[in-house]
């Protein structure tokens, strides 16, 4: 069996529903803990009765250490700050021999237990951001995504995945300070940290915006066990955002119009149970988007589409 475990809250709910159904659908022995990050969020989940999940509450999780710097991070910080309490609490309350953490927005094409079975006898397993030179964000971003991430239930694995839990809980900002930035900078030094970390070296696990230009995955050069659909947005007149960096039209073909038309078919399913609408819906751009979306264009990257036509 393998065990994952991801975190969302209801604006990012069918992006969290679509991982699930791929993971299902590549996967033959999983179990899936989603920890729904508000009430609303939990009561759709629990209405669905997911095969082969374990709803997570809030108030089944949080601890005191949590609730001491909840009102010091933003919503998505706090996020991240609880991503590695997350795997612990699957770890030790549920006593499961190893939890991988994955990004409510990754989409599964092949069983990942294969990038997991990589590992060997390791007990971290970690995935570079592999970014395309020209998007390069070491520095700010880090080495390593938090996208996907194994801890083993031994002392290799919980002495890391404590330490990354102290040190979230200490700081964990969007913003760049002392070399640290948000979750995941800190992961930078850890093949030399710990002992036991394994690098995947499968390229098929972590293809994403910022190094999709290497490749070309219709060629079958390599197997695509999943993709992270970042920075998707739906905007408000029907538009949809696909982030800020260059996508060719056969990428935009074979990997996003199929996962569009996925999100629309979810939120439909979604609107059988109760209202519902778009998730991550933008009623309008803000000043510094504007200004960014002027820049895209300019570069010739303008992922700004009309809904409609483009899944035409």
């Amino acid at each position: 069996m393998y065990y994952y475990c991801t975190l969302f809250d209801s604006n990012y709910l069918s992006r969290g529903l679509a991982m699930y159904d791929s993971l299902k659908k590549s996967s033959k022995n999983f179990y899936l803990y989603i920890f729904a990050f508000d009430d609303r969020c939990y009561k759709i989940l629990t209405k669905l009765k997911l095969e082969h999940v374990k709803v997570v509450s809030l108030k089944e999780f949080e601890d005191e250490d949590l609730l001491k710097i909840k009102n010091t991070r933003t919503k998505q910080e706090y996020c991240w700050t609880a991503t590695p309490s997350i795997i612990k609490y699957c770890i030790e309350k549920y006593n499961i021999s190893h939890c991988t953490y994955i990004d409510a927005d990754l989409y599964f094409f092949k069983d990942p237990s294969i990038l997991i079975e990589e590992m060997g006898e390791k007990s971290i397993l970690l995935t570079e951001h592999r970014y395309t030179p020209i998007y390069d964000r070491t520095k700010k971003s880090g080495i390593y995504c938090v996208q996907f991430m194994t801890f083993k239930n031994n002392e290799e694995g919980l002495k890391a995945l404590n330490w990354w839990r102290d040190a979230c809980l200490n700081w964990c900002y969007v913003r760049i300070e002392n070399g640290k930035f948000g979750d995941q900078k800190y992961l930078d030094d850890w093949p030399e940290r710990f002992k036991g970390v394994h690098v995947l070296k499968n390229i098929g696990g972590g293809v994403a915006p910022w190094n999709i230009q290497q490749y070309d995955i219709t060629k079958n050069d390599f197997e695509l066990v999943f993709y992270h659909f970042h920075s998707v947005k739906f905007l408000k007149n029907n538009k949809v955002d696909l982030g800020r960096f260059y996508l060719s039209k056969k990428n935009i073909d074979f990997l996003y119009k199929p996962y569009l038309k996925q999100l629309l078919e979810i939120n439909n399913r979604l609107n059988e149970i109760e209202e519902y609408d778009y998730n991550g819906t933008i009623k309008k751009l803000t000043t510094k988007e504007y200004i960014i979306n002027l820049i895209r264009m300019f570069l010739g990257i303008y992922n700004i589409y009309d809904l409609k036509k483009l899944l035409k």
